[in-house]
């Protein structure tokens, strides 16, 4: 099956279920309503998505047998990887509000690569140090983006708490503090793969990258993002920093490391058509 087509099936489906949760959780008469959990049939249809856009992604990844990447691709990996981690959660948590953030972003992903189809070839991509980089790296910034639309939807709940505004959706949410150590589970996670992607790239720069460590704004903004986390991480140990502030500093974390990779690809690639 053509890789276009997968793609267009894919955000077929994630915007189809994306519209059903509008629709049936937060929009007109429903809001009146106890919300229902994921159907099954959500799941299933979810999964189908998550198939279609794999396989894409891995053909486009792989094309011709050499290792392909942009900040297409970079995205696209991104937010397959956040629906897979959230289509996971969805068993063990009530978290069908979050379809709503999730799904439009993961339908811009999936449709990005075949805007900006992607012609930067990685280097030393058949190396297993490389393979486990770049493993690591993803897995932290899918994780950072789960967090990051997670704290969004806190936000959002905590603002219609205080305005006295809570919807029968936002209500059966689990309560904020519950919300907000899940949200930490997963910042430490993806802060223990973020270091061990900048450890690995900092100790094997010259095998993984063909030189030596640079500090280019990648590298620059990688770490900025780190010191962010390990700030925030920090405080919320030896301070118990919650809330807001700490909403906020997920966000901006997230912002600044999203301009690591995928910014000053965006930049060379797209502003300076460099590949």
């Amino acid at each position: 099956m053509p890789v276009i087509l997968l793609q267009l099936i894919a955000a077929a489906l994630y915007i189809s279920l994306a519209a059903v949760s509008w629709r049936s959780r937060w929009h007109g008469p429903v809001l009146d309503r106890p919300p229902a959990r994921l159907a099954h049939w959500e799941r299933l249809w979810l999964l189908v998505a998550l198939l279609a856009h794999g396989t894409a992604l891995a053909d486009g990844l792989f094309a011709g047998g050499v290792m392909h990447f942009s900040f297409s691709i970079a995205l696209s990996l991104i937010f397959w990887l956040a629906v897979a981690f959230y289509w996971i959660e969805s068993f063990y948590i009530r978290m069908g509000g979050l379809q709503v953030f999730v799904l439009p972003a993961a339908v811009i992903s999936v449709l990005l690569p075949i805007v900006f189809p992607a012609q930067h070839m990685l280097i030393n991509a058949d190396s297993l140090q490389f393979r486990a980089h770049f493993l690591i790296a993803m897995l932290a910034y899918s994780l950072f983006t789960l967090a990051a639309l997670h704290a969004i939807l806190m936000a959002i709940a905590e603002q219609r708490l205080h305005s006295g505004r809570l919807t029968p959706l936002l209500a059966s949410l689990p309560p904020l503090l519950a919300m907000e150590t899940l949200l930490f589970r997963l910042i430490n996670i993806a802060f223990v793969l973020l270091t061990l992607t900048l450890l690995s790239g900092t100790l094997f720069s010259e095998s993984l990258f063909g030189k030596a460590l640079t500090f280019d704004h990648k590298t620059v903004f990688a770490f900025l993002s780190w010191f962010i986390f390990a700030y925030l991480l920090w405080g919320r140990h030896f301070r118990g920093w919650r809330g807001r502030k700490a909403l906020r500093l997920t966000l901006t974390g997230f912002a600044v490391l999203l301009l690591a990779y995928v910014g000053s690809r965006f930049v060379l690639e797209v502003l300076l058509s460099r590949g």
